[in-house]
């Protein structure tokens, strides 16, 4: 690759939505102090899903990059591949950082080809070999995370530690943290939890009914807390809802407040409740203790948030590792299987956890 003092533009390609996107960032920690005076501009897809925020509206403001190109994903339109192509060689990029996940051989091989079309001379991070899939971690039992993967597959760029709290940072502006402070204004400073249980996926969704009895339970050993609710504009009813089992002060901010005003929200909770999703990482990137109940359609840790204080609770089935969105035939017997008992248990090590490293 070209002496990083000469490159002068740089293409970062990561597709996905919120939780894609914060995953990414210590390897977008890591572009940006290699590349530090080129433009970065971010190839990715604009989701159309409300409950999916766009890379954009986690990124904007943090400094990691500077600009969008769109990608239209799944696509096989010439039109579009056309535009995509020229959009690609008028920004005239030296260097193409590949952060997608692995689609297979065939794909990163046209992906490959289509990348050199453009003009792109200096490809780091293409899915290949061991870098295709997470490695298995026999030590612990799980899989590496997504976001060890994407470290080894720019290793050539240097040295990034994923448990470096800096790595995680989205560089909030004040007035997003102004946001934050405002949305909180009806709880008059009380100790927080945060509880995002909405999530676009039926795979994913643990039921409002065991989220309304887990902070049922949880409103009694924190008499004095107050809960806030987080999520897209479609959730809010959802969360309504599970609220009605919380005795003590809530504030619902489903739809009320951006994927970053969120991430400030972070900074004043205890704990975080919810199922596998974007706000989860958002919550983990803030050092936020998590409690989840996480179904089983991906291999354990490749998706468990980043952090030593979370409590993941995960059942093991002969289907795990399926990737369904939705599960009719299986029933969600990975997530159904979860008892509010088993979540509150969870809960409770991570809310302790939490308090020691606070006392520490």
């Amino acid at each position: 690759m070209t002496s990083p003092e000469k490159i002068e533009r740089v293409l970062i390609y990561r597709l996905g939505s919120l939780g894609d996107t914060v995953v990414a960032l210590p390897a977008l920690h890591l572009v940006a102090r290699t590349f530090p005076t080129a433009a970065r501009l971010l190839l990715t897809n604009f989701p159309v899903h409300s409950k999916a925020p766009a890379s954009s509206t986690v990124l904007a403001n943090s400094g990691l990059v500077e600009g969008y190109i769109n990608y239209p994903a799944g696509t096989r339109n010439v039109s579009q591949l056309a535009a995509l192509w020229w959009k690609i060689r008028r920004f005239r990029p030296q260097v193409l950082i590949y952060l997608a996940k692995s689609r297979g051989e065939r794909a990163v091989r046209r992906d490959r080809l289509f990348f050199r079309a453009c003009g792109i001379s200096d490809i780091v991070g293409l899915p290949v070999g061991d870098l295709a899939q997470p490695l298995y971690l026999p030590e612990v039992g799980m899989w590496e995370s997504e976001s060890a993967r994407l470290l080894r597959a720019v290793r050539d760029l240097g040295e990034c530690s994923i448990d470096d709290k800096r790595n995680w940072d989205l560089n909030l502006t004040d007035a997003e943290q102004g946001a934050a402070r405002e949305a909180l204004a009806p709880i008059n400073g009380r100790p927080l939890l945060i509880c995002g249980p909405g999530t676009k996926m039926q795979a994913k969704d643990w039921g409002r009914e065991n989220w309304r009895e887990l902070v049922s339970k949880l409103s009694q050993a924190f008499p004095e807390h107050a809960l806030v609710f987080v999520g897209a504009r479609e959730e809010a009813e959802y969360c309504e809802y599970v609220a009605t089992g919380w005795h003590g002060s809530a504030v619902n901010c489903c739809g009320q407040t951006s994927p970053r005003e969120t991430a400030a929200l972070f900074h004043y909770a205890e704990l975080f409740l919810g199922p596998d999703s974007g706000p989860m990482h958002l919550a983990a990137a803030a050092g936020v203790p998590c409690a989840i109940a996480f179904a089983a359609r991906t291999m354990p840790g490749i998706w468990y948030p980043h952090g030593l204080g979370n409590r993941v609770v995960y059942h093991k089935v002969e289907c795990m590792g399926c990737d369904l969105e939705t599960c009719i035939e299986q029933k969600k017997k990975c997530l159904t299987s979860i008892t509010v008992d088993e979540m509150l248990s969870a809960a409770m090590e991570a809310w302790s956890y939490g308090r020691r490293e606070r006392a520490s």
